[in-house]
């Protein structure tokens, strides 16, 4: 059978799409609208930001009645989605539900999946949810140690996320080395604006730094990652911030732009380089990033107590040699030898860890375009 996936993307302030033939593994057209209702542009709402890529579809000339399927990404699945799911007017509803732990996101996930619909109304709609992967969490990790009921009645776990990413690069980095994923270990590198860690073993994610949101654990580009959950009662106390100003600090002015005014990492490098005020101020957010990345590299592998490869993606772990070498430098004698040459050339899937490094090394990019068609193409 053959046909293709429209994969959307529809988050906060930007729409991704992707058409996607899932037999080939190629995409046969991609766009982005951005700065979704802002002040200067023409893109009013997430409705008009749909309508556009209609348009844009009907005028690239491929024959739209080949779309067999709409992969949706959805942000937060909460405890009731974990896999691949068929849309529904029911599953729009407690996707809708789930807005309070998601609320830059779901919505605009909803209003994706609604304008869809009624754009292809013959097709099935298939929600591929960024939880999903980290459904398999121990309860020891995905538990928090607070008062058990009230965890319970708010839903509060950790969930993680970018889950999408992280099932399709374990598996892709067992491919590599030739190996069933059933028996290998492996610590995937999420390396974006947004960053995450996750531990997998034998195929099942056993350990990851996002939490109830996708706030908690590595530097990001605008997020804090982890931090003392005092300091929010403290700047309650003593600065007079409420719930509004806090939610804007970690979540915006945080991570590499809190400490160093910009969040775009070739801005931040450049910076670093020039020296200056602006340098130091980059050397240290470039400094935190990559020792909080150390911290969560040296507890996967001891969660794993075996690891078999470590796998660097997205914009940061697949573009930046840099990034790779620090994060791992000083590891030889846990068996982690990245190659400097090895690292710093080279473009797709790839081994850069030296020949007699017991932890192979890889860096492999991330399609999770490609693993939502799959999963959407399972439902044609």
């Amino acid at each position: 059978m053959t046909g293709l996936v429209l994969v959307l993307n529809s988050g906060s302030s930007s729409i991704k799409y992707q058409l996607v033939d899932p037999v080939a593994g190629t995409a046969l057209l991609s766009g982005l609208v951005e700065q979704i209702g802002e002040a200067d542009s023409p893109v009013a709402d997430h409705t008009a930001g749909l309508r556009l890529i209609h348009r844009q579809l009907i005028d690239s000339g491929i024959d739209l009645a080949a779309v067999r399927a709409v992969g949706h990404r959805v942000v937060h699945g909460g405890n009731l989605f974990h896999a691949p799911t068929l849309i529904t007017d029911e599953v729009v509803a407690e996707v809708e539900r789930l807005d309070e732990l998601a609320p830059l996101h779901n919505p605009a996930n909803v209003i994706g999946i609604e304008v869809a619909r009624k754009d292809f109304p013959d097709v099935p709609h298939v929600a591929v949810f960024d939880t999903g992967f980290f459904h398999s969490l121990p309860p020891a990790a995905a538990h928090y140690a607070i008062d058990h009921d009230v965890a319970t009645e708010y839903g509060i776990r950790r969930y993680g996320f970018h889950g999408t990413s992280h099932e399709y690069v374990s598996r892709e980095t067992a491919a590599v080395l030739g190996r069933d994923p059933a028996e290998l270990n492996t610590i995937v590198l999420h390396l974006g604006n947004g960053a995450s860690a996750s531990a997998v073993r034998g195929g099942m994610a056993v350990e990851t730094s996002m939490g109830l949101t996708p706030l908690e654990g590595l530097v990001m580009g605008t997020r804090s990652g982890d931090i003392d959950p005092g300091v929010l009662f403290h700047l309650n106390r003593t600065a007079g911030m409420g719930v509004a100003q806090l939610d804007e600090l970690l979540n915006r002015r945080s991570g590499l732009k809190g400490l160093s005014g910009v969040n775009d990492f070739r801005e931040l490098l450049d910076q670093r380089a020039a020296g200056g005020a602006a340098g130091e101020a980059a050397g240290l957010a470039y400094d935190v990033y990559i020792h909080r990345l150390r911290k969560y590299v040296g507890a996967y592998l001891a969660v794993l107590g075996r690891t078999d490869a470590i796998a660097f993606t997205a914009g940061v772990g697949e573009n930046v040699a840099d990034v790779r070498a620090d994060a791992l430098a000083g590891l030889e004698g846990l068996g982690i030898t990245v190659d400097p040459q090895r690292n710093g050339s080279g473009k797709g899937a790839r081994i850069i860890s030296a020949d007699d490094s017991r932890t192979t090394v890889l860096v492999v990019p991330t399609n999770e375009e490609l693993a939502i068609a799959r999963a959407a193409w399972k439902f044609v």
